[in-house]
């Protein structure tokens, strides 16, 4: 069963979300198509204007899947993605261990589900769903733990650099602990297989990463694109080598943002140079000091036809940043619409004027699917309370008062008290004025006061109440805790293998169901 609440009602999106759910006209101009009535039309129109690298495109995706066993879905849309009346949708994410989130399940299957949908939209043109690796990530911290039935799992990596180019040493005591927690689940067993083949049996976490979602999504004809590769980096060295001499992306941005942050909080502030220098144990910035370009915190500099020079034999060691790493995305991808997540659209709204700037099509963007999956043993105690699961995305406090006042014998909200207080108060400033104008003010502080009391009062009331709800607080509390771990979403702490111990593949196509790839409403996915 299926229920939705909009966005803005959930109590955890931000106003920047909202607005631009809503197409809000201070939001608006900073993308190019309505975030929830998209103009597909418009956007393959402008796709076919471009000169997509289809035939390098192809010939690197090629040979990325030669060792991986094939999958005929994937094949086909690989082979389909050299023809020009091919798009596709991509969604991108780092490869986190054991792919971090659920939401990272969620983002892939809405590709696939949204080009589903287009393919009967548009049967002259084929659309294929692709999540697109950011390898070159090094953010270990974020990458490197899952939250798995109430306890965060660390990868002591004790390495450097790009995460996706880590060696993969010391996840076997992982995948032992993930053992022991899923225990007899029915699927545990071959999900259990399928971790050990992919990081026990690949040299890095990249390879481990493409190696597990092609065995989990492959099935959907999603294809996976790595990146940090040379080939596909030479299609990027005009963008990159303008961005090394001449800096153009800074000034752009900025521009963008002087207008965009006099409404929002700005999520990503460009550099002076976009660009990482990225070898195996190493990603650090590129920044220029007079006629030198350096390696921060390394002893690696370039003059200008140095640099040139390792650009051209070596564009593989140069890594876009936030700022440019969206533009190298479209400009290698035959690509019409983007899904990421609030804080990626929100640095996506940033970067319109470079995309044009560079005659690269900006896409379509849409706000991921975000989902909460129930069990049946919430939804059992939520019934026996009374309480829907949309009444579960309040705070916990908030929920039990609202439980007690509803439930109890006793008046604890105390309307006519404060409506007589009111009316006592209305007679007193009358005569206060009557007798002496300057009165009018001590008799309104005296108002204040008396309220302030019976607020007090009412406080203490609820207070002494709910100590006789005692079980039902408890419930309450287990429940929200349940769902709602840690206070957070549970697609952002959580981790798909629980669910997928236990339902094994049909727990993806559980999701794909309930999937609505354009929308504005939060979606409640309950066991039936």
């Amino acid at each position: 069963m299926l229920e939705y609440i909009p966005y803005g009602k959930t109590g955890y999106f931000n106003q920047l979300v909202t607005d631009f759910l809503a197409d809000a006209p201070q939001i608006r101009p900073f993308y190019s198509y309505s975030a929830v009535r998209p103009d597909f039309t418009a956007a393959i129109a402008a796709r076919q204007q471009f000169n997509t690298p289809r035939a390098a495109l192809v010939a690197a995706l090629e040979q990325q899947y030669q060792h991986l066993e094939p999958e005929q879905a994937v094949q086909d849309n690989i082979a389909r993605l050299a023809h020009p009346q091919t798009f596709t949708v991509t969604t991108a994410h780092q490869p986190n261990i054991f792919t971090g989130y659920l939401y990272f399940v969620y983002k892939i299957l809405q590709a696939v589900k949204l080009c589903q949908e287009l393919q009967q939209q548009y049967p002259q043109h084929h659309f294929v769903p692709v999540y697109y690796m950011g390898s070159e990530d090094a953010d270990l911290d974020e990458l490197g733990s899952i939250y798995l039935e109430g306890k965060t799992l660390t990868w002591a990596a004790g390495q450097q650099g790009a995460v996706g180019r880590m060696h993969p040493d010391g996840l076997e005591q992982l995948i032992g602990q993930i053992k022991d927690t899923l225990g007899y689940a029915p699927h545990a067993g071959e999900l259990i297989t399928l971790l050990q083949k992919a990081y026990l049996e690949h040299r890095n976490i990249q390879d481990a990463t493409l190696y597990l979602v092609h065995a989990l999504f492959g099935r959907y004809g999603l294809v996976v694109l790595v990146p940090d590769n040379p080939a596909l980096k030479s299609l990027y060295i005009p963008v990159i080598k303008d961005e090394l001499f001449h800096q153009a992306s800074h000034n752009i941005v900025n521009n963008t943002l002087e207008q965009l942050g006099a409404h929002y909080k700005v999520q990503a502030n460009p550099r002076e140079i976009n660009l990482f220098y990225l070898r195996d144990g190493m990603r650090e910035r590129i920044v220029q000091e007079g006629e030198q370009w350096k390696v921060l915190h390394t002893s690696l500099k370039f003059d200008a036809a140095e640099l040139e020079k390792e650009l051209v034999s070596h564009p593989e060691r140069f890594s876009p940043n936030v700022i440019l790493r969206g533009m190298f995305q479209e400009t290698i991808l035959p690509n019409i619409a983007f899904i990421g997540g609030g804080g990626e659209i929100a640095y996506w709204l940033e970067l319109k004027a470079l995309f044009a700037h560079y005659g690269v099509p900006y896409p379509i963007l849409l706000l991921r699917n975000s989902l909460l999956l129930t069990d049946e043993l919430s939804a059992q105690r939520l019934d026996k309370l009374g309480i829907t699961t949309a009444e579960l995305f309040a705070t916990t406090d908030d929920i039990v008062n609202a439980y007690v006042k509803k439930h109890t014998n006793a008046a604890l909200v105390l309307k006519e008290e404060y409506a007589a207080i009111e009316k006592l108060y209305d007679s007193l400033e009358e005569k206060a004025r009557s007798i002496d104008v300057t009165l009018v003010a001590s008799a309104g502080a005296e108002r204040s006061r008396a309220l302030k009391s019976i607020g007090k009062l009412e406080h203490k009331f609820l207070r002494a109440e709910k100590k006789k709800f005692a079980w039902q607080t408890d419930q309450i509390k287990q429940v929200k805790n349940k769902l709602f771990p840690g206070g957070s979403l549970q697609e952002r702490k959580e981790n798909f293998m629980p669910w997928y111990a236990a339902e094994g593949p049909a727990f993806l196509d559980r999701v794909l169901a309930a999937l609505t790839p354009v929308t504005d409403q939060f979606t409640i996915v309950s066991q039936v």
